[in-house]
C-alpha cells in the first residue's frame, strides 16, 4: 500500500477519510460500555458501584497500553514519513513485544492490589464482593487486550483505518451479543452473573486479535513486525517513549482523577459515586467518538511533519477542531434534552435518577470548549511533542478539577464536583490553545 496519499490529499477528505472509520468504530466502542453497563446494572445497584469502582484500575491498564500504542503510532508514522522503512519496522516489533511485556506485570500488579484498593473507597462486602469477582477475570486478560491495542496504533499508523473499524467492531459486537448469553444464561450458556459480564470483554478482546491476525498475514502491510527487526535501538526506543511515556500519562490521569473524585463523593453518599461511574460511561458516546477524530489525524501529522510538510499541519488541526466541536456540540443538546431518560437506562431508583439528571445538565456546559484540549493534545502527539499534551491533560484532568471538585463541595455539596468538571474545561481550553499555539510556532 502506497502511504504518499497522507500528503498528497486534500485536507477535509483526507481527514474524513482516515477518522470516519475511527468514529464508526468508537461509536460502537460506546455502544458497548453502554450495553456492557445496562446489563450489569440489571444484576443490581450494587453491581453497577462494583463496576464504577474496578472502572479507575481497568482505564490505567488500558491507559498505559494504548499510550505506549500512541507512542509506537506516531515513531512509525515519523519513520514513513521519512522514507526510513527499516526504522519503521524495528518501531513496531519493539514497541509490540514491549507493550506485552509491560501487560503482563500490570496483570500481576493490579490482580494483588485491587483487594486493598476496593477497601479505600467502600465498606459494602456486597459491592467488594462484585467488584472482585469481576476483576479478576477481567485482569486476566492484560495482555490480549495489549496485542489488540497494539496491533490497532501499527495499522493506523500506516493509513489502514477500516483494518481498525473492523476489528473493533467485530470484539464489540462479540462483547455485546455474549453480555445476555454469559449473564443470565441463555440457551446452553451458563448465568454467570457478573462474571460473565466480565468473560465477554475478554472474548470480545480475543476476537479483535484474531481479525488483525488473519488481514496481517492476508493482506500484507507496509510494516512488518518480525524477530529480525526486533532490535531495541536507542533511537526507536527514545522515539517511542518521548510520545508514549507522556500519553500513557494522559490516559492514566483520569483513572487517578475518577479515584480522588470517587473519595470525595463518597463522603457524602455511595449514590454519588454510582451516579459518577454512570456519567462516564454516557460520556464515552462523545468523547470516545472526538477520539476517533484523533486517532484519524494522529498519524497524518505525524507523517506530514516527518514529511517538512507543516502547513498541512496546522490545516489539519483546524479541520479537526471544527469536526471535534460538532459533535461536542450535538452531545451538549443531547444531553440537556435527555438527562433523565440517559440515566434511567442504569437504575430504576428515581432519586438516583434525578441526581444523575442534575449532574449531567451541569457537567455537559463545557462539553463544547473541551474539544480544543482534546483536538490540542491529540496533534501535539502527532507531532512527537508528548510533554506539552501531557500538561494539556494533566490541567483539565488533576490540577484543576480535583481540586475545583473537593473545594466547590465543600460549600455545594456533591454538586460542587459537577461544577468544577465545566468550569476546569474552560479554563483548560484557553491554556491548551496557548500550549499549542506556541508549540507550533518553533517547528
Amino acid at each position: 500500500m502506497n502511504d504518499a496519499f497522507m500528503k498528497e490529499k486534500p485536507i477535509l477528505s483526507l481527514v474524513l477519510s482516515m477518522s470516519l472509520p475511527m468514529v464508526l468504530s468508537m461509536l460502537v466502542n460506546s455502544l458497548y460500555n453502554i450495553v456492557d453497563s445496562y446489563f450489569v446494572a440489571s444484576i443490581s445497584e450494587e453491581a453497577m458501584t462494583a463496576l464504577s469502582l474496578v472502572y479507575p484500575i481497568q482505564n490505567l491498564i488500558n491507559a498505559i497500553t494504548i499510550g505506549f500504542g500512541v507512542g509506537i503510532n506516531a515513531t512509525i508514522a515519523f519513520y514513513l514519513g521519512a522514507q526510513r522503512k527499516e526504522q519503521a519496522d524495528r518501531a513496531a516489533s519493539a514497541g509490540f513485544f514491549i507493550n506485552a511485556v509491560q501487560s503482563l506485570i500490570l496483570m500481576l500488579i493490579c490482580l494483588l492490589v485491587m483487594p486493598g484498593f476496593l477497601w479505600l473507597y467502600s465498606k459494602d462486602t456486597g459491592v467488594i464482593d462484585y467488584a472482585l469477582r469481576y476483576s479478576r477475570i477481567v485482569f486476566a486478560f492484560a495482555v490480549m487486550i495489549s496485542f489488540s491495542l497494539s496491533f490497532e496504533k501499527i495499522f493506523q499508523a500506516v493509513g489502514r483505518m477500516k483494518v481498525s473499524m473492523v476489528s473493533l467492531m467485530a470484539g464489540c459486537i462479540s462483547n455485546i451479543i455474549l453480555d445476555p448469553l454469559l449473564i443470565f444464561g441463555v440457551g446452553p450458556f451458563p448465568a454467570m452473573g457478573i462474571e460473565g459480564a466480565a468473560l465477554a470483554t475478554g472474548i470480545g478482546q480475543t476476537v479483535s486479535v484474531a481479525v488483525y491476525l488473519i488481514i496481517y498475514v492476508v493482506r500484507p502491510i507496509p510494516v512488518r513486525i518480525t524477530r529480525k527487526a526486533l532490535s531495541l535501538e536507542k533511537d526507536v526506543l527514545s522515539r517511542i517513549y518521548s510520545v508514549g511515556i507522556p500519553a500513557t500519562l494522559n490516559l492514566a490521569v483520569p483513572s487517578l482523577t475518577i479515584s480522588a473524585l470517587n473519595a470525595v463523593l463518597a463522603g457524602f453518599s455511595d449514590v454519588y459515586v454510582l451516579v459518577l461511574g454512570v456519567y462516564y460511561k454516557l460520556q464515552t458516546f462523545l468523547y470516545l467518538t472526538a477520539n476517533g477524530i484523533v486517532q484519524g489525524i494522529r498519524p497524518l501529522v505525524g507523517y506530514n511533519y516527518g514529511a517538512g510538510e507543516e502547513q498541512r499541519v496546522r490545516k489539519i488541526y483546524r479541520t479537526a477542531l471544527t469536526l471535534a466541536a460538532v459533535i461536542m456540540a450535538f452531545g451538549t443538546v443531547i444531553c440537556l434534552m435527555f438527562p433523565e431518560e440517559l440515566f434511567g437506562l442504569f437504575t430504576k431508583n428515581a432519586s438516583t435518577v434525578e441526581m444523575g439528571a442534575q449532574a449531567l445538565r451541569l457537567i455537559s456546559a463545557g462539553f463544547l470548549v473541551s474539544s480544543v484540549s482534546i483536538i490540542s493534545g491529540g496533534v501535539l502527539e502527532g507531532l512527537g511533542l508528548g510533554v506539552p499534551s501531557l500538561i494539556i491533560s494533566l490541567l483539565r484532568y488533576l490540577v484543576l478539577l480535583v481540586p475545583a471538585g473537593f473545594i466547590l463541595s465543600r460549600f455545594l455539596g456533591a454538586a460542587g464536583v459537577w461544577h468544577g468538571f465545566w468550569l476546569t474545561e474552560w479554563a483548560t481550553a484557553a491554556a491548551a490553545f496557548v500550549i499549542y499555539k506556541k508549540a507550533v510556532s518553533k517547528l
